[in-house]
């Protein structure tokens, strides 16, 4: 079965599972904030292996500076969340959408930080020269798929931010700090996909 296929199967079945209660999310930590849609693209590469397309933010942007993200950003009006997710991934890596194979939308997460994110999880071909906008993408890089959905290797953290303790999920890999928002949805692909079982 090729990757398309075995993910689309894991990601329909994954998604049939009531999950409620179980996924993470940072709603309450948005409170009456005005929510902005935004989507992100996980960009899955159709290889032996497979990795996923990470990004790391340059670090004077306003939202997120110097964080390790998914290519993506808020939608524009009249937008639906793939066509923000493959037009930003196209804007900030030159990650072309006709090489994109879409499989579907994942779990809505709300930031602390008041956007309402959704993820597209994607099938894309391997070693496609992807080049970053510097304005928008201080780095990128390839991490394997395995790895990210294994939620033995990631840690769990604490700090005080809002008035209250936060937990959040962490991972260094190759030097990067895969944690926060990108983490949290990382974490409710794999309690969707299963792919540790697969």
């Amino acid at each position: 079965m090729d990757l398309f296929q075995k993910l689309s199967d894991l990601f329909e079945e994954g998604h049939a599972k009531d999950l409620s209660g179980q996924l993470l999310n940072d709603a309450n930590l948005a409170g009456d904030k005005r929510l902005t849609p935004a989507a992100v693209l996980i960009a899955v590469t159709d290889r032996p292996e497979p990795g996923v397309i990470l990004t790391q933010r340059p670090r004077d942007m306003r939202d997120h500076p110097g964080q390790v993200a998914f290519p993506g950003g808020k939608c524009d009006p009249g937008e639906d969340a793939i066509t923000a997710a493959l037009r930003e991934a196209e804007e900030e890596l030159a990650l072309p959408r006709d090489q994109v194979r879409v499989i579907g939308t994942g779990d809505l997460y709300t930031t602390g930080t008041g956007f309402d994110v959704t993820p597209v999880l994607a099938v894309i071909p391997p070693d496609l020269p992807l080049i970053p906008s510097p304005g928008e993408v201080e780095a990128w890089f390839e991490a394997p798929l395995s790895l990210l959905l294994d939620p033995n290797v990631w840690t769990k953290q604490e700090i005080f931010w809002k008035g209250q303790m936060r937990s959040y999920l962490e991972l260094e890999y190759e030097g990067f700090r895969i944690w926060g928002v990108t983490a949290a949805i990382i974490a409710n692909l794999a309690k969707r996909i299963g792919w540790d079982a697969s």
